[in-house]
């Protein structure tokens, strides 16, 4: 059982999956930085200073009662809120890495339609240039 787990560890696609989730993780970190650091301040600027991280609406008062000025302190009271500043936070992050991936689909989408009509027309690969040179040079020097 071991050895099958093994086997299949050390297959290519789930090494893949495995970096594709590590890259997915740094990615995130790096779309929520420029969210929050980047893109929100200059939205609150140009809404008159909301800060959107701390939007909420109160469903159920905590102890001791309102008003609370964070998210912060409504949970500390113990109040229930409805965080929809951080939805939208969130949405706008989503859509940035929603993007992103569709730009790069859509490049590797290109690339294949390349090699495709490459492959359609019969002409030799880039590979196949240089191997054809590489045995060119060798019976040159075989000769010579």
């Amino acid at each position: 059982m071991f050895k099958e787990f093994k086997e299949f560890i050390m297959r290519g696609s789930v090494i893949d999956l495995a970096i594709g989730i590590i890259i997915g993780a740094a990615f995130k970190q790096i779309v929520d930085s420029f969210v929050t650091d980047i893109l929100m301040p200059p939205i609150s600027l140009l809404t008159g200073g909301i800060d959107f991280v701390n939007k909420f609406v109160i469903l159920k008062e905590g102890t001791p009662t309102g008003p609370y000025t964070t998210i912060a302190d409504a949970k500390a009271a113990g109040a229930v809120t409805l965080n929809y500043g951080a939805f939208i936070m969130h949405v706008i992050m989503f859509l940035i890495v929603a993007f992103v991936v569709f730009l790069l689909i859509r490049q590797v989408n290109n690339m294949r339609k390349q090699k495709e009509e490459a492959a359609k027309q019969n002409l030799p690969s880039r590979e196949e240039e240089l191997l054809t040179e590489i045995r060119d040079l060798m019976k040159s020097q075989v000769k010579g």
